[in-house]
């Protein structure tokens, strides 16, 4: 190397001068991470605003399910801006990795000001689907967001999963300024009937127990098969055209046009819910408007 009057370079001033390169740098990357905060994940340093007509807070009594699909390849900022933009309180996610999850709550947090409590329902430790390293894989499938601090949570995985372990969470949660038992699963997939028979009668009993709760999830079963039977028995999903015995007007939640998502109310009141087809996965998010103030036991 050159000075501007043909003098070499000597090798210990290059090292110096590449060694101040590098400091400039680190100083770059530094003042972005200060700009973003030390909890915010790489790469997440901008983010789109809502849209036009979007929620500006946590709106009360409001419940949400969303199966956000692993693996679809979408990040963690754009399902953060599909929640904040109807800002649910309480929200049941299925095919959730742990560090999907706690990416997601960061985005709300930082970008939309909404702050959530989170529970998980592991039933797989997948390096291939969650990451992690190959002694510590990353924990795979349910969580659910609460606005509130949630308690009592019970993960159970069902005895028979399928072709995949498969399970369901509990929590107590505030919805409405009332408590509540929430549940949230994802049964069998797809052409296994038997099996998800047997889950959804292991699930039924548990929510038997409860006068009064809300059952969300991927069912993987449209409204009519016969092995949602004794969640029917227990309760009605919030969509009042979707039931067994007539779909006429049952609006579908997955891409394939099918109702795999419900929103099950025991003892509860739906005033109105939403199904809003989404980029980020294959299942439409799902959000339902609830009245906790009547009881319909």
């Amino acid at each position: 190397m050159f000075r501007q009057d043909g003098s070499v370079i000597r090798g210990e001033e290059a090292v110096v001068f590449g060694r101040g390169t590098r400091m400039l740098a680190g100083a770059l990357v530094v003042a972005c991470m200060m700009l973003v905060g030390p909890s915010a994940p790489t790469g997440a340093l901008f983010a789109r605003p809502l849209p036009a007509g979007a929620v500006k807070d946590v709106v009360p009594g409001r419940v949400m399910t969303w199966n956000i699909c692993n693996p679809c390849g979408a990040g963690g900022l754009d399902r953060a801006r599909e929640i904040a933009t109807y800002a649910p309180q309480v929200i049941g996610l299925q095919e959730a990795c742990v560090g999907d999850v706690e990416k997601i709550r960061i985005y709300l947090e930082r970008f939309y000001g909404l702050v959530y409590h989170v529970e998980y329902g592991t039933v797989l430790r997948d390096w291939g689907r969650c990451g992690g390293v190959p002694w510590k894989p990353g924990a795979y499938g349910q969580a659910v967001l609460s606005a509130a601090p949630l308690t009592d949570p019970v993960s159970v995985e069902y005895p028979d999963g399928g072709s995949e372990d498969r399970g369901y969470m509990a929590v107590t949660a505030t919805v409405g300024g009332q408590s509540v038992r929430v549940f949230n699963t994802h049964l069998a997939q797809r052409r296994q009937e038997a099996v998800r028979a047997g889950q959804t009668a292991v699930l039924a009993a548990d929510v038997a127990r409860y006068d009064r709760a809300i059952v969300l999830g991927d069912f993987n079963a449209v409204p009519d098969a016969p092995e949602l039977a004794p969640v029917w028995k227990l309760a009605t999903d919030t969509d009042p055209r979707c039931r067994p015995s007539s779909t006429v007007g049952c609006a579908p939640t997955t891409d394939w046009q099918s109702k795999f998502d419900y929103v099950f109310l025991r003892g509860i009141v739906p005033l109105g819910h939403r199904v809003h087809p989404t980029p980020y996965s294959d299942h439409h998010l799902l959000h339902t408007d609830l009245d906790l103030g009547q009881d319909t036991t």
